[in-house]
This record gives structure tokens, C-alpha cells and sequence, in this order.
């Protein structure tokens, strides 16, 4: 055992053994030898930023994110927008690189970057040849620790954000879902748009966003994570030098908790949300709130959501689809937050088939919540759940994603086999007593094509 992996630790949320600070020194552990997966390590640096790898010596790519702890849920009203915002400027440039440095650098090497704002973290990323990780971690590290944020920049992307805003409203099928939260949540800030709207972005200064950076892009809210073929003591040693001197190598400090799930998220009864477009296609979402992502019922979930629309082979995709031709594309969902969750259905169909759509979704949820599940379907249920995780593991990119979400949102990184068997363990009372719970409250909707809101109820 070395030094580092005799440092004290603390108890973290769920019981999972957390690094503590150890008087300004690097804290290293070794989470897992997954025999599906390559070796997995954890270093806590003095600053409380996390570094996380996998190390997978059969690929000759890496793939490196810096994932920051703050989304836009954590926005003010007269906010709304900025977390996003803020990720469009960060790669407009730095003290040291322009933003034509920041790209040709990478890709003068083939590599790719990228850059994504949700409702409770952002993430930067890039995908580079093993040999080019060290270009990569200097140049990603650049731009989220020091960026300019220069006021023509600020200028130049608030018109392409509010393209990026004009075009999301052409997309109905997009915009439904965005429609459906606010239908669930009202005024809350799960409820906005991630983008902001033009009536936030518009009058949006520098400043605002200049000090809503500083505030929230600290090194205790900031996990990196990579995965590839790499080796883990040469990332760390790589991101401190990429650190150096910067904003982000600051006094020690803790790496920050998990995001509080308290006070509950308010829910708003019952609603229909319209949003009338004379589009050729009416796009419609049924659902209600659902569980938050540390919830132990997430894998019955899971299980469940499968069996009603995860597929072709689903209840809803039979029903609606392949027995009555009424949509091409209809599928359920679950979306998880701290403290709060959706669940839901999707239907797009002609506007005339609407009614029809919705009353053979709302039976169709009754029919689970009255009877669930038969075995065959939670073995095809597990089957699909599990496949899907597997599968999703084949690309290191969506390796580095699980090791940063992990961190970040559960604190916790399970071992494949053992998610795999926690799938294995749901059983069809524990599926069927979540779906009586989930499905028998009222349904909100959220309906964007060609009708007013008297057309529909807001009734399951």
C-alpha cells in the first residue's frame, strides 16, 4: 500500500469511502480493477478538484472532460441562460490562446472538442490520439480555468445564441420536452430553458457573466475525468502543471458535497401546456414527476420504462405504432435530478390522431399500473437495461462519462458486475408496486402543433 492510499477518509453520501484533504497533499485511490472495464483511480487534489481515469491500454484514443458541478438550475431568474452562455464564451479564448488556437491546436493533432450545458452540470470535452493527451489537457485546462471573456466575444456569441434559441423553437419535437418540464415545473428552474430565452439573453452583460464564473467555476465543484490508454499518475502530474498559477490552483479546500435535495422541488397539479404551431406534425408528452437519481427504485425504473416504450418490442411502440400506424415515433423516458425526477411519454403523429394517440397511452399506462408486468416481460425489461449499459461502455468517451457523472452526481462508481446485478436483483413486485405508485397520479401535458388549450384536459 503506498503512502496516498493510507490517507484518512471520510463517509460520503450512500456510505461510499470519500478522500479527505490531507494537509495539502494529493490524495490517491485505486477504485476498481473491473474486469469489463480497465483499472480506475481517484486523485483529490489539495484544491478539492477531482481527477479521475481509467486506464484501458488496449485503445489509442483518450478521451479527457472537465465536468463543473453547475447547470441552470442554479440560475437566478434574471439569469437564465448564462451557465450556458458562459460555455459558448469559454472557447472564444484565454490569456494564452485565441480562438483559433484553441481549435487548430486540436485539431492540427485530428483530435475533436466539444462542450455541453444541462440543468445541473456542464462539461467540456476532447477526444485525441493517447499520444496527444498532454496538448489536450493543457489546452482544455486553459480555457475552463482562464478564460477572457472579452466583450466583443460576449457580443458575437449572444447573436449566435439567440440564433441557437430561433432555431430550437423550429425543432417542435424538441421543443415539446422543454414545454413538458415547464408543464411539471412551472416557475421553477427546472422548469426554464438550459438556453435562457431572448428576453434573458439579450440584456445579459459581461459582468454577469463574468461574476457568475468566478463564483461557480471553483476547483471544489470541478471533476476531470479520462479514459483511454493513459497512465494515471502522468494525467495528474499533467493537469497540476496545467494548473499551475492559474485561477483554479488555489488554497486547499474540500471537494464540494452533493447537491442538496431539500427543499422539495414544488410540483405544480395537473397541466396542460400548449404551445399552438401550424406544424404538419403535433407532438405531444404525457407524464408526471418521478424519482430522483439516487432513489433505489431507479433500476425498477429503468426496467419498467423498457418494457413500456424503450423499444420496439415495447407496449406503447406495439400498440400505437405497429398495430394502428398512428405515429412513427413514440417512446417513454425518464429523466433523474438531485432531488426530483420525470417520467413520461412521446408521441409525434398527425394532428388529427392526437386524441386518439393519448387515449391509447393513458390505457396503456393504466393497463401496468393495474396489473404489471408479466415475467417475460421484466426478463426482456433486465435484458434491455442491462444490454444497453454494456453497450454504451464500447467507446472511451462514454467511459470518461460514467467515471465523471459518478463522482459528480452519485458520488459513488459501481463496478459493471455490480450494476449489472443490481438490474439482475429487481423483481416484478418491486416493478409493479413502482407502477402503481408512478402511474395512477394525474398526467401533466405538453402538446406543440396546430391547436389552442382549450382542445385538450389536462385529466390521466
Amino acid at each position: 500500500m503506498s503512502r496516498s492510499d493510507r490517507a484518512p477518509f471520510r463517509q460520503g453520501r450512500r456510505g461510499a469511502l470519500r478522500p479527505a484533504a490531507s494537509r495539502g497533499r494529493a490524495v490517491t485511490r485505486t477504485l476498481s480493477d473491473d474486469p469489463l472495464g480497465g483499472t480506475v483511480r481517484r486523485t483529490v487534489l489539495p484544491s478539492g478538484l477531482r481527477v479521475l481515469t481509467e486506464a484501458i491500454p488496449t485503445m489509442r484514443s483518450v478521451s479527457f472532460g472537465i465536468w463543473v458541478g453547475v447547470g441552470s438550475r442554479d440560475e437566478t431568474g434574471a439569469q437564465a441562460g448564462v451557465s450556458h452562455f458562459l460555455e459558448h464564451l469559454l472557447f472564444k479564448g484565454t490569456h494564452k490562446r485565441t480562438a483559433l488556437d484553441i481549435s487548430s491546436e486540436i485539431e492540427a493533432v485530428g483530435g475533436e472538442t466539444n462542450a455541453f450545458t444541462t440543468k445541473e452540470y456542464t462539461c467540456y470535452y476532447a477526444r485525441v490520439l493517447d499520444e496527444d493527451l498532454p496538448l489536450a489537457i493543457d489546452v482544455m485546462v486553459d480555457l475552463v480555468a482562464d478564460s477572457v471573456l472579452d466583450p466583443d466575444d460576449v457580443e458575437t456569441e449572444r447573436g449566435v445564441i439567440l440564433e441557437e434559441i430561433a432555431m430550437h423553437d423550429d425543432e417542435p419535437g424538441d421543443e415539446v420536452h422543454d414545454t413538458f418540464a415547464r408543464a411539471v415545473y412551472g416557475d421553477h428552474p427546472l422548469g426554464r430553458l438550459i438556453s435562457g430565452t431572448e428576453e434573458t439573453v439579450t440584456p445579459m452583460t459581461r459582468r454577469q457573466i463574468q461574476a457568475f464564473y468566478r463564483s461557480r467555476y471553483t476547483a471544489p465543484s470541478i471533476v476531470i475525468a479520462a479514459a483511454g490508454n493513459l497512465d494515471h499518475a502522468t494525467v495528474v502530474k499533467q493537469v497540476r502543471r496545467a494548473l499551475a498559477g492559474g485561477p483554479l490552483d488555489t488554497a486547499p479546500a474540500e471537494p464540494a458535497g452533493h447537491r442538496p435535495n431539500t427543499p422539495v422541488v414544488p410540483v405544480r397539479t395537473a397541466a396542460t401546456v400548449v404551445e399552438p404551431k401550424e406544424t404538419e406534425q403535433a407532438h405531444v408528452v404525457l407524464g408526471c414527476p418521478g424519482i430522483d437519481r439516487l432513489d433505489e427504485r431507479r433500476f425498477a425504473l429503468g426496467v419498467l420504462n423498457n418494457v413500456l416504450g424503450g423499444g420496439m418490442s415495447s407496449r406503447l411502440f406495439q400498440e400505437i405504432r405497429e398495430r394502428r400506424g398512428l405515429a412513427y415515433s413514440v417512446y417513454s423516458y425518464a429523466s433523474q435530478y438531485a432531488d426530483t425526477g420525470l417520467f413520461a411519454v412521446y408521441a409525434g403523429c398527425a394532428p388529427g390522431k392526437v386524441d386518439e394517440v393519448l387515449d391509447l397511452t393513458r390505457t396503456e399506462l393504466a393497463k401496468v399500473a393495474a396489473h404489471g408486468l408479466t415475467d417475460a416481460e421484466l426478463a426482456r425489461g433486465k435484458g434491455m437495461t442491462k444490454g444497453s449499459f454494456v453497450l454504451g461502455l464500447e467507446d472511451t468517451g462514454s467511459r470518461m462519462s460514467r467515471l465523471a457523472k459518478g463522482e459528480l452526481l452519485y458520488g459513488d462508481l459501481l463496478p459493471v458486475d455490480e450494476l449489472l446485478a443490481r438490474v439482475d436483483a429487481v423483481g416484478v413486485d418491486e416493478v409493479n408496486t413502482l407502477a402503481a405508485e408512478l402511474l395512477t397520479v394525474p398526467m401533466s401535458l405538453a402538446v406543440v402543433g396546430p391547436f389552442g388549450e382549450g382542445d385538450f384536459r389536462a385529466d390521466s
